[in-house]
């Protein structure tokens, strides 16, 4: 039983809180930058109102950078929790021993798919990389990966090295064509005209002629959640989203949270992660972060159930085999483009 069972009854579950923790707490959390920019002070307002502890988000740059921050320093982390670790560095975390064991309260919440073969981490969201299309260009898009490099000239994805998307699908193609084919298809949409972005950012907005895109390429590598953000943003407002998804091919992105080795307080760390896994959170990550929550019991806003699409047969790749093939993967990738 945790050290603050008897002293606090935590407010998420829907009882008010009769204690505090005898010192104040102050947590770190460990986060990637794209979390870290969309926390604001009512983010964590309801945990430090229910436990009397308080949260400081600690951005640590993309995905790979906060790993590898996090191992840099896992003699004397730098904090409590770390939090947007997915599946393609999750492997790297697990060796390295940053995470200490824990099995949340609301383990049986969470959707069985997304739950890894350990319990160092925690599933808190999920999003689906797909390939996405602007609808006024198309009277008949690509369905499938088979169709795509007929498309390639019309086509931007992202480098595969410094993006997480473009990773998420250079991962797609791997297991779509294996071992012996997916370079070839890739020579395939490199002769036939794809363009490569640095990021997502200048393949959505740079390079993208959907939605708010500026560019001239009507397919893009983004997410399942694009068209509801399209629509919720849209100026002036729009009832139908400008741009579509592909849902062959689509990568399945899991995101996780672990009290790290080291932490002083592996209770209230925790007793966090609870927290980012109650209904009460679980609830804000649609149209705070666009990704969907890992909390089945927690309702999508009616924005993402009438303009996104959840794919039925999402591709996933063990961790342990992008750990070991990783690097090799991007070397030949980029060999291909050299």
């Amino acid at each position: 039983m945790r050290r603050f069972a008897v002293l606090v009854i935590i407010l998420f579950a829907g009882v008010a809180c009769t204690d505090q923790p005898a010192e104040p707490v102050t947590l770190t959390l460990m986060a990637h930058e794209s979390f870290a920019e969309a926390v604001d002070e009512t983010t964590f307002a309801a945990f430090t109102e229910a436990t009397g502890i308080s949260v400081e988000v600690l951005a640590s740059g993309d995905a790979g950078a906060m790993v590898n921050q996090a191992i840099l320093t896992k003699d004397n982390p730098l904090a409590d929790v770390l939090f947007g670790i997915d599946d393609t560095f999750l492997q790297r975390g697990l060796d390295e021993g940053l995470f200490e064991s824990f099995v949340s309260e609301h383990l049986a919440d969470i959707r069985p798919e997304l739950l890894p073969a350990t319990d160092a981490v925690t599933p808190v969201d999920f999003g689906d990389v797909c390939l996405n299309y602007d609808k006024e260009a198309f009277t008949s898009p690509p369905t499938t990966l088979d169709d795509l490099p007929e498309f390639a000239d019309r086509l931007v994805v992202e480098d595969p090295s410094l993006s997480s998307p473009g990773l998420a699908f250079l991962l797609v193609t791997i297991e779509r064509y294996g071992e012996e084919g997916w370079q070839d298809y890739w020579r395939e949409l490199r002769d036939n005209g794809v363009l490569v972005a640095a990021g997502w950012t200048e393949a959505y907005y740079g390079e993208f002629s959907g939605g708010a895109g500026e560019g001239t390429r009507p397919l893009v590598v983004s997410y399942a959640s694009s068209p509801p953000v399209e629509v919720l943003f849209s100026d002036p407002p729009v009832t139908e989203a400008p741009t579509g998804v592909i849902t062959d091919g689509c990568y399945r992105q899991t995101e996780f949270a672990g009290v790290l080795t080291g932490t002083e307080h592996s209770d209230e760390a925790g007793m966090l992660i609870d927290f980012m896994l109650s209904p009460e959170f679980q609830a804000t990550i649609p149209l705070t972060w666009f990704v969907y929550p890992a909390n089945s019991t927690v309702e999508l806003p009616e924005v993402f159930v009438e303009h996104s699409t959840v794919p039925d047969n999402a591709i996933t790749v063990d961790p342990e085999i992008i750990e070991e093939n990783r690097e090799r993967w991007l070397t030949e990738w980029a060999d291909l483009f050299a």
